[in-house]
């Protein structure tokens, strides 16, 4: 959810210089924005506090940054933070809204509503640290060849995964007007997904076939993408691609719909007062039935993508 915000922070202020520091594999995600240097690091090479220590100086030297962001404010960033302020740095950091999200997943409070959108959240760091920005919220096509329905149906976690049987019949009913590509990764995603592709006519599945940057080209040449609330919700909206995304336990609420993505390709169960009782999916159902997702119509689906 950073690149998006990095691109229209750098239009504006076209003089900055992003030092990117991230897993290697996310690399692809930044590769054609100007002015973002993208270093991938192994965090198995700096475990611990002096390993820590030994990545931030490291950094310094390389890059010599003028401030330092920090986009994460986990433990491991927060070490990185006591760091840079002994050497002089002035660090920033962004504010998560930990309380505000607490209230909002608390299942037996009513008042339930939107909270700042993480994109504002990362742009507050930058605004703090005195620049200007304004996100447009809107998406940018990288292409304008654009053909087929690509469909993730998995996610992380169960809260936030339409059941595979909905899931399926969905793709049978769609794929008899569309192509549709599957996106998924790991052995046992790939072999459900191979296996839907031998039995529903007119999909293909490209699950554990591309690399990143593939996937990516691939995407932005897609008509849409039906995602749960999952990385490829972000991924559609890095390469300017409509996204009907999934909600069961979780909530746009929270503010991680994908940037540009409109409310109204939001598929989820409005009716029910105890959602959203996660920020992230990852907790148990305190009903114990998963009503958010087992009695999700996907007609509701359907009547999107027909719109």
């Amino acid at each position: 959810m950073t690149a998006p915000v990095f691109r229209e922070f750098l239009e504006q202020n076209p003089s900055v210089e992003i030092v990117m520091v991230s897993r290697s594999n996310f690399g692809a995600l930044f590769a054609d924005i100007p002015n973002v240097i993208f270093k991938g690091i192994n965090l198995d090479d700096y475990k611990g506090i002096f390993g820590l220590r030994r990545l931030a100086n490291e950094l310094i030297q390389e890059f010599h940054p003028d401030m330092v962001a920090n986009l994460h404010d986990v433990i491991r960033t927060k070490i990185l933070d006591k760091i840079y302020e002994r050497k002089g740095l002035k660090v920033f950091k962004i504010n998560k809204g930990k309380e505000e999200k607490e209230h909002l997943t608390d299942i037996w409070s009513l008042n339930k509503v939107q909270l700042k959108k993480t994109v504002e959240r990362y742009a507050d760091v930058f605004r703090e640290m005195g620049f200007k920005v304004e996100l447009s919220h809107q998406l940018r096509s990288t292409s304008s060849d654009k053909s087929g329905i690509g469909f993730a149906p998995f996610a992380q976690h169960q809260g936030k995964m339409l059941p595979l049987e909905k899931s399926y019949e969905l793709v049978r009913i769609l794929a008899q007007k569309h192509t549709i590509y599957f996106f998924g990764g790991g052995k046992s995603e790939t072999e459900t997904l191979e296996k839907w592709e031998r039995e529903i006519p007119n999909t293909q599945s490209l699950a554990g076939k591309l690399s990143l940057n593939e996937e990516l080209e691939k995407i932005s040449k897609l008509e849409l993408m039906i995602s749960m609330d999952s990385a490829n919700m972000h991924l559609a909206s890095l390469m300017g691609t409509r996204c009907i995304s999934v909600w069961g336990a979780t909530h746009p609420y929270a503010g991680f719909l994908g940037f540009g993505q409109s409310e109204n390709d939001v598929v989820q169960m409005s009716d029910l007062t105890c959602r959203p009782c996660s920020v992230f999916g990852d907790k148990e159902c305190f009903r114990g039935d998963w009503a958010c997702l087992e009695e999700l119509d996907i007609q509701k689906i359907i009547g999107k993508v027909n719109i």
